[in-house]
């Protein structure tokens, strides 16, 4: 046997010589496992893209396809205004926004009541040149205007008239004819329209989770299926949807107070999209957008998903404070309680939207804004079908006498 040690790197050794020689196997280093490692990272990484760009993919598919869209301008007889020209980064949009009170779509049926496939609120949403401000202007239904003809789709011309109810154009010639109606009354061109029916309402608002009110006494009107204890809370679903359009049974029972009503909740509803996290919440954004877009009918220049959510961009650097909601300056007809007639303050309103220019203090006085929600008075957060057993009222600087009376008899807390 020699004596010389072996060469390097010849694999072998005395103990694996010995191990050879006498005929048991030799032994093996451990696999290294690094690229296995990665190869499963790789792989798991390119399925997730592949599973979220899917995820995207359906989502955008799915939500474009809820969505309605018809042409409007086949209604007009009357030739529109043309757009004022303002200064400004952008031009300013103007969108008309309807409610339908038809009971004829799915879950539609909600009070009891035929409705008439008239408009149950018109709201014109105005976003400035600058993207700062935007304010949602309620048009009174029971308000006497002057109504230009209008065609039907099938092509039949309506005739329009003086002291006409506003909410009648809706029913007699579509959206189209309502569009018309306002143009005609301001003077202002109409950039987009929206027409959301009531079950579009009701799953927006289960979507977020609710809705918080202050209520400063009992709505009781179980006959159109609302009853809600005073103090503030979260409702949804149905329940908003009665809220939000009874008259009777809150307030003075007046429609201007229900025009108060519904912009404290929209501006209540706002404050919760954007600050409660809606927007940062995929599967609560989706189940919104969802709720959304199955019960819109909208313009053509709206009719997808990545033209809506261009239009929702425009509003992501204006606070909620410069959210703002009013109705338009008008009171009860002297020659019929049952009717309204804008007031002269209303010329001003709507000149100021035509120039794009901000409402004046007095005007924004009457507003509620997103950022200072009269139902958030205590800043207390309910959970839906609960909440403190006692209105909130407003902290800070006191009210005066007339706001506090106003804010009662529109049934919010002062």
């Amino acid at each position: 046997m020699s004596d010389s040690p072996a060469a390097p790197g010849d694999g072998t050794t005395d103990a694996s010589a010995a191990d050879a020689s006498d005929g048991r196997p030799k032994r093996r280093g451990k696999v290294k496992k690094k690229h296995t490692v990665l190869k499963v990272v790789a792989a798991s990484v390119v399925l997730l893209g592949m599973v979220t760009g899917l995820a995207v993919t359906y989502a955008y598919r799915h939500l474009s396809g809820n969505i309605t869209t018809a042409d409007i301008t086949d209604a007009f007889v009357e030739e529109p205004p043309a757009k004022e020209e303002v200064e400004g980064p952008k031009e300013p949009l103007n969108i008309l926004v309807m409610g339908s009170d038809t009971r004829d779509c799915d879950g539609c049926a909600i009070d009891n009541e035929a409705g008439g496939n008239a408009s149950d609120t018109t709201i014109l949403v105005h976003l400035s040149a600058d993207r700062k401000r935007a304010y949602g202007i309620s048009i009174p239904r029971d308000s006497l205007v002057t109504r230009p003809d209008c065609k039907k789709p099938d092509g039949t011309v309506v005739p329009g008239g003086t002291d006409q109810m506003w909410n009648a154009a809706f029913g007699l010639a579509g959206p189209g004819c309502t569009v018309s109606q306002f143009m005609e009354e301001t003077g202002i061109f109409v950039d987009h329209y929206v027409v959301l029916n009531f079950v579009g309402f009701q799953d927006m608002v289960d979507a977020v989770g609710g809705v918080e009110v202050c209520i400063p006494e009992t709505v009781d009107d179980r006959a159109h299926g609302i009853y809600l204890p005073a103090g503030t809370r979260e409702i949804s679903g149905k329940q908003a949807l009665s809220y939000v359009r009874q008259r009777y049974a809150v307030g003075d029972g007046s429609d201007i107070g229900r025009l108060k009503r519904q912009q404290a909740f929209m501006a209540s509803m706002a404050n919760k999209v954007v600050s409660a996290g809606t927007l940062a919440n995929p599967v609560r954004l989706f189940n919104f957008l969802d709720a959304a877009t199955k019960s819109l009918t909208v313009d053509k220049g709206l009719g997808n998903l990545s033209k809506l959510a261009k239009l929702g961009l425009e509003f992501k650097d204006i606070g909620l404070d410069k959210i703002q909601f009013m109705t338009i300056p008008s009171d009860y007809a002297p020659d019929d309680p049952n009717r309204i007639r804008w007031l002269p303050a209303a010329d001003d309103v709507w000149k100021r939207i035509l120039k794009d220019q901000p409402l004046s203090r007095g005007q924004s006085s009457q507003a509620i804004s997103a950022g200072n929600v009269p139902s958030q008075g205590s800043g207390s957060s309910g959970s839906s079908g609960a909440g403190s057993d006692s209105p909130s009222s407003a902290s800070g600087s006191p009210q005066s006498e007339d706001a506090a009376e106003a804010a009662r008899e529109a049934g919010l807390c002062a």
